[in-house]
């Protein structure tokens, strides 16, 4: 691991440039930036408009890399459900979308990891409580209403 240098950061998904933060945090290792670049651009096409933490592994003797993906935070992953830019500027009266059960649970699943959670339904909950503030609904119905009828285990099949 001692030849390896790590740089992270966060670029907008296939938006990626050779400018800063990537260009000047690579350029001393000697690895080819555009190569790098391409490389980002390619595995985070798919998460259009999102930023995405991204960990480029650059083996210092070799200039060879390896380019792993974060997830993005659930806030935004929410919002991609969506289709909005932005959450509710006041949750409580305003409702910018709505989300199935189905839609949280596939959120949960790609966070897994980086939740507080244990298990697909806690994060699942997790993932609806992140709906309260940004003016989400699920299922059409308040996401509290929803995180009730979990725990009372209306929703069990999905979880199977």
């Amino acid at each position: 691991m001692g030849d390896k240098q790590v740089v992270e950061t966060l670029v907008e998904a296939g938006k990626a440039t050779p400018g800063p933060p990537i260009g000047p945090a690579l350029g001393p290792l000697g690895v080819n930036v555009t190569q790098v670049v391409q490389k980002i651009n390619e595995k985070t096409k798919d998460l259009e408009g999102m930023k995405i933490p991204v960990k480029i592994i650059v083996d210092k003797k070799t200039k060879e890399f390896e380019i792993e993906l974060g997830t993005p935070p659930v806030s935004a992953l929410i919002k991609k459900e969506v289709g909005a830019e932005k959450g509710a500027s006041n949750a409580r009266e305003e409702k910018i979308g709505n989300i199935t059960l189905e839609q949280a649970k596939k959120i949960a699943e790609m966070k897994l990891q980086s939740l507080l959670s244990y298990d697909l339904k806690s994060a699942t909950k997790e993932v609806i409580g992140t709906c309260v503030t940004l003016g989400v609904t699920v299922e059409g119905k308040h996401p509290k209403e929803i995180q009730k009828e979990i725990d009372q285990g209306v929703h069990d099949h999905i979880f199977k």
